[in-house]
């Protein structure tokens, strides 16, 4: 079923065209992911589908009813609002009850004995059966829980940026939307929150357009992806790893049919030329086709960020850590960390949100000085940081003169001269944009221009916190091609799983209470250790509790009614596993009814708790039997 319609769209912001006459139809349960370098236009053309801007040619066109949710790259919150009144915004019937309740609820935590509070939580109550509100909470409140907010009296303008991302999040998962807008939503998320985002949106039940740079989560997300290039969009039917498959295909054809246009041109000149004898209509005819076939173009020019640029000598010492201990506050971030790095490391720091993964490069880099212990840098070491928080690019500036200000010419590794101009071109910054002032360049291009700007410094020691925010996927897949060549060292701080991947094969991981674990490896072997050390551990748990349980039951006889259930267990355990490969084969037959497939996967999720309750029970009673037996 259609959900919305484009038609025709053009939008142009100076004399640099977005789209031209871009059609599309969105329809309901699609799942689609919006790719394309920085500055061909995808966040405007999310907010236009948000009905935040509008085209300069082109309409929109979608039922009466339709409804859309947008969450910006930037959170947009009203700061004099609690965290709960933004959350439950809206004048939905839905929003309206759900806000009221959860306001009563606050209020009952904080003055239980009052009537006048309890009144109007049973009246809520009774308002939330009415519009059959509590599945709607039921999610709200998990959506609230894995993005960790709790703080639901507090104003918004209270709140640190990490915590706004969150809110914005929230709110723009729990309001009641057909299409549901999301502009770069993993930055700034930790890998678990990432990971539950994903398989939220698994089972979302509007239909879905994303901008992120994270390819797994592309990969993981979407159904279907619109490739926005040089003003024209592609659609690809399939997840990310097939729209590059299917998009190699379409470069190929183009090339082909741009050589089959040439040989065709020069075929017809070569007629022209030879002045065979022909009517005069058809000769004429024939010299208007050619003028025509000169004209046409194919853009089948490949962009590339090409980064093959040299490095200074590095010697053997480059960093070595010693004892650092730091503190925030009166939280310990960093505690007696000793490590060296050596010539040729590909190291990535990870940890959640606020751990201290920054601190620790700005320590290595000698812009924070450690609480204890000493940093020592070769005398060799050229250090080249990219920022997470850049310092603003100065807008007077153009981008030529932005870049000649690190260097006007810089050496390949062959020894090879490069100019800034061609630099610049292989960041795909052609020509005529190198004379554009920098005030006019989207907030991607501000980042593939300071990058840019990093490496011309010809480092060898390259620190990068966050690179993948921001940058856009094609920039990203040749920087990481780049520092597979790059002969020095890279340090990087990432929450961007692909990258962590694809570039480093150690690991400095911050895992709580200042403790950070040294790793040999990726980001998915360390996670991998993890989850099987929290396996072991859940096994020594559930031992050491079954262990408890035994020695409790050991002089324990059955009560009256455990007798009972001990006779009935095994029976009603058979039954569930019966009703569970029932729901199975439902599953399977209703496959593609969506609302069916929602309903019977709840059935199924209490069928296989009450199962594991029972299991668990089963066990419990089996120990005490096997007691008195054995007595």
């Amino acid at each position: 079923m259609s959900l919305l319609s484009v038609n025709h769209l053009s939008k142009s912001y100076g004399d640099k065209d977005l789209f031209d006459d871009l059609s599309i139809t969105i329809s309901n349960q699609q799942r689609i992911g919006l790719i394309g370098v920085n500055g061909t236009g995808k966040s405007t053309l999310m907010k236009i589908l948000a009905g935040i801007e509008s085209g300069d040619t082109g309409d929109l066109d979608h039922a009466k009813d339709f409804s859309v949710e947008y969450l910006p790259q930037e959170p947009d919150l009203d700061e004099s609002k609690t965290v709960l009144e933004q959350i439950y915004e809206g004048d939905a019937e839905i929003m309206v009850v759900m806000r009221a309740y959860e306001r009563v609820l606050l209020e009952l935590s904080q003055r239980p004995e009052d009537p006048d509070v309890q009144e109007r939580m049973l009246e809520l109550q009774q308002k939330m059966d009415e519009k059959d509100a509590w599945e709607a909470n039921t999610v709200a409140k998990t959506v609230l829980s894995k993005l960790g907010i709790e703080f639901f009296d507090k104003k918004v303008n209270e709140l640190s940026g990490g915590q706004k991302k969150r809110v914005a999040i929230a709110k723009a998962l729990i309001q009641p939307a057909d299409l549901l807008l999301l502009d770069e939503p993993t930055n700034h998320l930790d890998n678990e929150t990432i990971e539950w985002l994903e398989e939220y949106l698994a089972s979302y039940r509007g239909s879905l357009i994303v901008v992120t740079h994270d390819r797994y989560f592309l990969n993981r997300v979407t159904n279907l992806i619109y490739e926005l290039d040089k003003s024209h969009l592609y659609i690809y039917e399939g997840n990310y790893e097939t729209f590059l498959e299917k998009k190699a295909e379409r470069e190929e054809w183009e090339r082909q049919a741009e050589q089959k246009h040439q040989n065709t041109l020069r075929r017809e000149l070569a007629w022209l030329k030879a002045g065979v004898k022909a009517r005069t209509t058809k000769q004429k005819a024939r010299k208007q086709r050619v003028e025509a076939m000169k004209e046409e173009t194919f853009d089948t020019k490949k962009e590339n960020v090409d980064m093959a640029i040299g490095s200074t000598r590095l010697g053997n010492q480059v960093i070595e850590l010693e004892g650092v201990s730091h503190r925030f506050g009166n939280t310990s971030l960093i505690d007696g960390l000793d490590y060296l790095v050596v010539p040729g490391e590909r190291l990535g720091i990870i940890g959640p949100n606020g751990s201290g993964k920054t601190t620790l490069l700005n320590i290595m880099a000698e812009q924070v000085n450690p609480d204890e212990g000493s940093v020592h840098i070769g005398s060799t070491v050229k250090i080249g940081y990219y920022t997470q928080d850049y310092a603003e690019l100065d807008e007077s500036l153009k981008v030529i003169e932005y870049i000649k200000e690190v260097a006007e010419v810089i050496s390949t590794d062959e020894g090879d001269e490069i100019t800034a101009e061609q630099m610049l071109e292989r960041f795909l910054f052609p020509r005529p944009q190198q004379w554009t002032y920098i005030k006019r360049l989207s907030g991607g291009e501000r980042r593939r221009l300071y990058l840019l700007r990093v490496l011309m410094s010809e480092p060898n020691v390259l620190f990068l916190d966050e690179p993948t925010n921001d940058l856009d996927t094609e920039t990203l897949s040749v920087l990481e091609d780049y520092l597979d060549q790059f002969p020095g060292v890279v340090i990087t701080v990432s929450h961007d799983r692909y990258f962590l991947d694809r570039v480093v094969d150690r690991l400095l991981a911050f895992e709580g209470e200042a403790q950070i674990r040294k790793f040999h490896g990726n980001y998915t072997e360390y996670l991998e250790k993890r989850k099987d050390e929290k396996k072991g551990e859940l096994v020594r748990k559930k031992t050491s509790s079954q262990e408890d349980t035994r020695r409790a039951n050991r002089k324990r006889k059955l009560s009256y009614r455990e007798k009972q259930e001990w006779e009935t267990i095994e029976d009603e355990i058979s039954s569930l596993e019966e009703k569970n490969e029932q729901l199975d084969e439902q599953l399977a037959l209703e496959a593609t009814n969506y609302d069916k497939v929602q309903e019977l996967s709840k059935d199924k999720e209490k069928v296989e708790a009450e199962l594991e309750a029972k299991m668990e029970r089963w066990e419990e009673l089996s120990l005490i039997v096997e007691s008195l037996e054995n007595d």
